[in-house]
């Protein structure tokens, strides 16, 4: 059975692709057929006269079914900015139904695990009238929630956690991204989060200088899902 799983975070720069690329690495250690998907991406520069984005090379490359990289990253931005934004100075309209027939099509492609990243926090705008939640809804993926241990994550992570659950999506779990400094009072916290949100704590990632010394946590949380 394929398993498939759309990522969020509770506001940029959560850790998303750090757990996208994590948890596919470890999927391929694991001898499972991956494919990680970035959708859309803000922030992009040229390489070889094309736009990539960084996090969509990193997901491409953690991926063990090898794809193209339009298949990954089917619309990239230039701008490093609110999707919508990037993409109305470019005159460009995007919007849930072609992302959502892109994915499918990748998807085609045989797997077992298959992850779907998403850009921001769950209601950043794709357009005037729709959020990239509206993907996630159409999909209907279970969802994996990032938090990035930082002041102010309690109310962001509960009030996410609370929108994927009313938008009638299951919560698969939430990963704790623990930044360069530690929060103050983390233990506490991280209690606080576990008593308040209404799927298990997958794994918690402590800062490490170089990411394959997480390993064998990202091993563990991919035996979770």
């Amino acid at each position: 059975m394929k398993k498939r799983f759309f990522v969020t975070g509770i506001d940029t720069d959560a850790g998303k692709t750090y757990v996208t690329v994590g948890l596919l690495e470890a999927a391929k250690r694991a001898g499972l057929k991956s494919i990680g998907l970035k959708p859309i991406a803000a922030g992009a520069e040229l390489i070889e006269d094309c736009l990539r984005n960084s996090d969509a090379l990193l997901m491409q490359q953690a991926s063990s079914v090898k794809i193209a990289y339009e298949q990954v990253n089917p619309v990239v931005l230039e701008e490093a900015i609110a999707p919508h934004i990037a993409a109305m100075k470019e005159g460009r309209l995007v919007t849930a139904s072609r992302l959502e027939g892109f994915i499918k099509g990748t998807l085609l492609t045989p797997h077992d695990f298959a992850l779907i990243e998403g850009a921001g926090g769950w209601r950043v705008p794709l357009n005037d009238r729709e959020f990239l939640s509206d993907l996630a809804k159409s999909l209907r993926f279970p969802v994996i929630l990032v938090v990035n241990m930082k002041l102010g994550c309690l109310n962001h992570a509960i009030l996410t956690a609370e929108a994927i659950v009313r938008d009638g999506l299951s919560l698969a779990g939430w990963v704790a991204n623990t930044g360069k400094e530690k929060m103050p009072s983390f233990e506490e916290n991280l209690a606080s989060l576990t008593s308040r949100l209404s799927a298990p704590l997958l794994g918690v990632l402590p800062w490490h200088e170089n990411p394959l010394d997480s390993q064998q946590a990202f091993d563990d949380m991919l035996s979770k899902l």
